[in-house]
């Protein structure tokens, strides 16, 4: 059976509450401190995001799945051929005092190369997102991956 797409996933413990990991990937003023350069959009289901990396890259993704300090999800709508098809997005679970959070990346139309880099790509991201929520780092945007 041949399979139509790929999916990534990650999951990380953050010591903080669910409230604080949502907010960290839900505002655009936090985003802006672990993954784009220029962010906005609102975190309610149907909004638009821009994630502006550079003229070269500034896409848009839709939210597609919302609830509040638990689940945010988007739906690519403007980015490069592979990422067209995909939905990324996170869940929040309370653990002790602290969140795990479960990431995915899915529906990738191929198992190639640009797959596996943001693959490698996402888990430094990720990583910076704990440190920022946990530390308060903030990775200059031309250091992140």
């Amino acid at each position: 059976m041949k399979n139509n797409s790929y999916n990534l996933y990650h999951d990380f413990v953050i010591k903080s509450s669910p409230s604080k990991v949502f907010d960290s990937i839900v505002k655009p003023e936090n985003l802006i401190n672990w993954w784009p350069q220029k962010c906005n959009g609102e975190p309610k289901h149907g909004a638009i995001y821009r994630l502006y990396f550079s003229s070269q890259y500034d896409w848009l993704a839709e939210v597609v799945g919302f609830e509040l300090k638990k689940s945010f999800y988007l739906k690519m709508i403007k980015a490069d051929t592979d990422w067209m098809p995909t939905t990324f997005g996170f869940d929040l679970k309370e653990e002790n005092g602290n969140t795990l959070v479960q990431f995915f990346h899915k529906g990738w139309p191929k198992l190639n190369h640009h797959f596996r880099k943001a693959n490698w790509h996402w888990a430094l991201l990720l990583k910076a997102l704990k440190d920022y929520v946990e530390e308060e780092t903030i990775i200059p945007f031309e250091h992140r991956a």
